[in-house]
């Protein structure tokens, strides 16, 4: 059973890895920009521009897995 499902286990693992670097990217910048004392343009500006990453590689992983699914 385990080696049926090994190549979705690694994908779940992958998954949960980057969601995992993401959380820490963004307390890394929050810490940054509290201590910078960055004004709210410049806040709001980094937040666009992660959120955007994470929606990114949000979308990638829903369309693949709906290719996968019609392919099967």
């Amino acid at each position: 059973m385990f080696a049926d499902n090994l190549e979705q286990i690694e994908s779940l693992m992958m998954n949960i890895a980057i969601a995992g670097l993401f959380l820490l990217i963004g307390l890394a910048i929050q810490d940054v920009l509290k201590k910078g004392d960055v004004p709210k343009f410049g806040r709001i500006a980094v937040w666009l521009v992660l959120f955007l990453g994470m929606a990114g590689f949000l979308a990638k992983g829903i369309i693949q897995f709906v290719l996968e699914a019609q392919l099967q």
